[in-house]
């Protein structure tokens, strides 16, 4: 067996010593359960960071805050978000918008004026339970509860529904956040 090889485009004749093998960077864009499950408390922790700053810095303090938390979090700059607050309804219950999203975390925008700050009510714990988490490739979506604690110690539950994007750099980005009440037949 011979040890050149015949480059057929241009003639040229090479051994395969000459030959530099390179490794081929591999992507791999696959989003791990333990990857969810870190962004699903990072939102946790950033809630209660909304509603601290809040409390020790006043309501610019906490538009800070949640902006901060938007662009990190929330793939707003990607594209459009599907994004469906606990307590919206009428014509503004889903929110596509950056904008949309920050009015219902810290309130303060005329544009939406039923919003008084979802962030803002002094939360102080959370705890998430899926009740499923779906992967596939660089997309995730879960479904189950979120558990928030406030100042007094109450806790409120709601369902929660999120969709996470792996982004060309490697961190999950919400797509699809829906929240809502737990159904109540009375």
């Amino acid at each position: 067996m011979s040890t050149r090889i015949v480059s057929v485009i241009s003639g040229t004749v090479l051994s395969l010593a000459a030959l530099q093998v390179v490794a081929a960077p591999v992507v791999n864009n696959n989003i791990t359960e333990a990857e969810v499950k870190a962004a699903q408390q990072a939102w946790g922790q950033a809630l209660i960071a909304i509603s601290s700053a809040y409390t020790d810095g006043g309501r610019d303090k906490a538009e800070q805050k949640a902006r901060s938390v938007l662009d990190a979090a929330y793939g707003y700059g990607h594209g459009a978000v599907l994004f469906k607050p606990t307590l919206a309804s009428g014509e503004q219950t889903f929110r596509t918008s950056y904008e949309g999203a920050l009015a219902y975390f810290v309130g303060g925008n005329s544009a939406f004026p039923t919003d008084s700050g979802f962030a803002l009510k002094g939360w102080t714990g959370y705890q998430f339970n899926n009740a499923a988490v779906y992967i596939n490739g660089d997309l995730a979506l879960t479904m189950g509860h979120v558990m928030l604690t406030d100042a007094s110690g109450a806790v409120t539950t709601v369902d929660k529904t999120w969709g996470f994007k792996k982004d060309e750099q490697g961190a999950l980005r919400i797509v699809l956040h829906h929240s809502s009440l737990p159904f109540s037949a009375n």
